[in-house]
């Protein structure tokens, strides 16, 4: 898409502890921009304090839509942002997508079930990830058993 001159943006909300909150795949990074995705951030959560990087467009969008909500201005290092590489990975294995629409919704249905199947590794023992594995993909086959669409369990 780089080669034909198509850019695409993605925004992502992430909360303290690196879940993410919301994804929106948007053409540009200006004013705009930053207000549509604050006004939709915004319309199902209640922040105290907004931790972004230092795009200007950030700071003009935050004074409009969110003037109650502090605003903190950090670089690279803020939280959750080395979280942001899962989803440049998927993009790459997927090839890209044919709209943005299909990346929108790819991203944001995705965004909310991956965390279901990590279940924080690095904080138990085999066994016990085993179990919870298996308990995970138990309930993820018995929501989508109407489906028709079932995982194997490992």
């Amino acid at each position: 898409m780089k080669i034909r001159g198509v850019q695409r943006y993605l925004w992502r909300a992430v909360d303290q502890d690196g879940n993410v909150l919301d994804i929106l795949v948007q053409n540009r990074r200006d004013t705009a921009a930053a207000k549509r995705f604050f006004r939709k951030l915004m319309k199902g959560a209640v922040a105290r304090v907004v931790v972004i990087d230092k795009l200007a467009s950030y700071g003009t969008a935050h004074r409009e839509v969110m003037p109650s909500v502090e605003h903190r201005a950090q670089g690279v290092e803020q939280p959750g942002g080395e979280s942001h590489q899962p989803t440049r990975q998927r993009e790459r294995a997927m090839k890209g997508f044919r709209s943005v629409g299909g990346a929108q919704r790819f991203l944001a249905s995705f965004s909310r079930i991956s965390p279901h199947f990590r279940p924080g590794r690095h904080l138990m023992f085999a066994p016990e990830h085993r179990t919870a594995m298996k308990d995970r993909f138990t309930i993820w086959n018995e929501i989508t058993a109407t489906t028709g669409h079932l995982v194997p369990m490992a």
